[in-house]
């Protein structure tokens, strides 16, 4: 009896350790937000050394002459400060992560060439005072699938464990109602490709600062409409999700409809580790954006923070400048088109429920401070092996304002395959303010879109 007592006490102990905390933080806490922790809750102070300065507000203007949907030029004329190679990696291993370091051996010619860091996130007044006011009211649902007490802002500006952050990362602000047309290659071992392009509609529920309360619906983070133009074999088909927040009490609801067909169909593979749209199985549903969806099939731990060498205002190669076939080279992307930074980051390993399935056994999250956007990504096998790692560039989209992702890139290090996605170089247009009905985003609205 005393035996089963104690280990009875032992599994009570375990449960509560790998159970998140759901305690909002004290008023103390966050009446730092604005002071020494900025709105978002990263810290307003640069680093010791001098690497990372402070943050003074981002970027907040695009430049003289811009307009809504043009391409956004390189607000900076800097030089880069030095390039990690293979040959100098030991240097700089305590702030590179397992999958650029495994990049830096595979390939003799990747390396990343680092810049001055610019602490260009910045984000509306109103996502800004909703995040604060979300310290003290937000919370985890039971079980952690899903937030409460908010309908707008980072979840949680000051995180107590690994699935809060996660949270952030998908609450975070990404603009009201726009359309964006962009292309991806699944890039073979001897680097050719075939581009598919995309245009997608995306509205959000969550977070909106425009939609009036009363059109939102309850537990939605957003819908939007992907349609594919190119190639012609492709051409036609079109998906359509309604993306909700706690998407074990409301699933993720998908329909496509297939030209050959003419038929619009629920689609409800959407989600998890099934392959995404014309991604030649080189990336899961839930690694679009580095990550989105359930998150009731990982144990989520945070880490902790740390500085990182990770992808940030990278308007060279997101520009119009190069064309596509000057950023797509065999094995990686073009390095000298790239931009690093040294940023500080939240680490969170999700490592795979007893009991659940996905393709992933282990993931482990880079999260910038700044802006909650997920930058790296490094996703086990089953095996434990290293098998892909990937990175979220982005730039600031300083009209709207946000941080925002531009190139995704998902590298397979055992094919020596790779996916690059929101490819932009070849479009006319990058961000397009647009006014949609809930009837747009219903089927019988992708029905419409698929004829007209």
């Amino acid at each position: 009896m005393k035996n089963m007592t104690k280990h009875l006490l032992a599994a009570a102990i375990a449960a509560t350790v790998a159970m998140p905390a759901f305690a909002a933080v004290s008023a103390d806490e966050a009446a730092k937000l604005g002071k020494s922790l900025t709105p978002m809750g990263a810290e307003q102070a640069g680093n010791a050394a001098g690497t990372i300065p402070a943050w003074t507000g981002g970027l907040t203007t695009a430049g003289a002459g811009f307009k809504t949907g043009n391409h956004y030029k390189d607000p900076y004329n800097d030089k880069p400060l030095f390039t990690i190679t293979a040959a100098n990696a030991d240097k700089y291993k305590d702030s590179l992560t397992p999958g650029q370091m495994a990049m830096l051996k595979k390939y003799a010619d990747w390396k990343l060439v680092v810049y001055p860091t610019r602490r260009s996130s910045s984000f509306p007044k109103g996502h800004y005072d909703e995040t604060m006011a979300n310290a003290t009211r937000a919370s985890l649902t039971e079980g952690g699938n899903g937030i409460k007490g908010t309908d707008g802002g980072v979840a949680f500006p000051i995180p107590k464990n690994g699935l809060e952050v996660i949270w952030n990362h998908l609450t975070r602000y990404r603009g009201e109602a726009y359309a964006t047309n962009w292309s991806q290659a699944a890039v073979t071992r001897d680097g050719s490709y075939t581009p598919v392009r995309f245009e997608y509609e995306f509205e959000f529920h969550y977070g909106s600062l425009t939609k009036p309360k009363a059109e939102r619906e309850p537990n939605k983070l957003f819908n939007f409409l992907q349609s594919v133009t190119a190639p012609a074999r492709l051409a036609g088909n079109i998906l359509l999700v309604h993306e909700y927040a706690d998407q074990v009490k409301d699933p993720r609801r998908a329909w496509t409809y297939n030209p050959g067909q003419r038929r619009v169909r629920l689609a409800p593979n959407v989600a998890y580790d099934n392959p995404g749209t014309a991604a030649d199985g080189l990336r899961t549903n839930d690694d679009f954006q580095m990550f989105n969806g359930a998150t009731d099939r990982y144990n989520w731990k945070l880490v902790g923070k740390k500085e990182v060498y990770i992808p940030y205002n990278s308007y060279k190669i997101s520009g119009n400048e190069m064309k596509m076939a000057d950023v797509l080279k065999p094995g990686h992307i073009n390095p000298d088109a790239a931009r690093y930074e040294l940023h500080r980051v939240w680490v969170v390993e999700a490592t795979l429920k007893p009991g659940t399935s996905h393709v992933y056994s282990k993931r482990t999250f880079y999260i910038d401070e700044d802006s909650w956007m997920n930058v790296l990504q490094d996703s086990y096998d089953g095996r434990g092996q290293l098998w892909r790692t990937s990175e979220q560039h982005n730039i600031n989209y300083a009209d709207v304002p946000m941080q925002y992702p531009t190139v995704e890139v998902h590298y397979d290090l055992q094919s020596a395959r790779y996916l690059a996605m929101s490819l932009r170089n070849d479009e006319k247009t990058v961000y397009v303010p647009i006014k949609r009905s809930a009837a747009d985003f219903s089927p019988n609205g992708l029905r419409r879109a698929g004829v007209r």
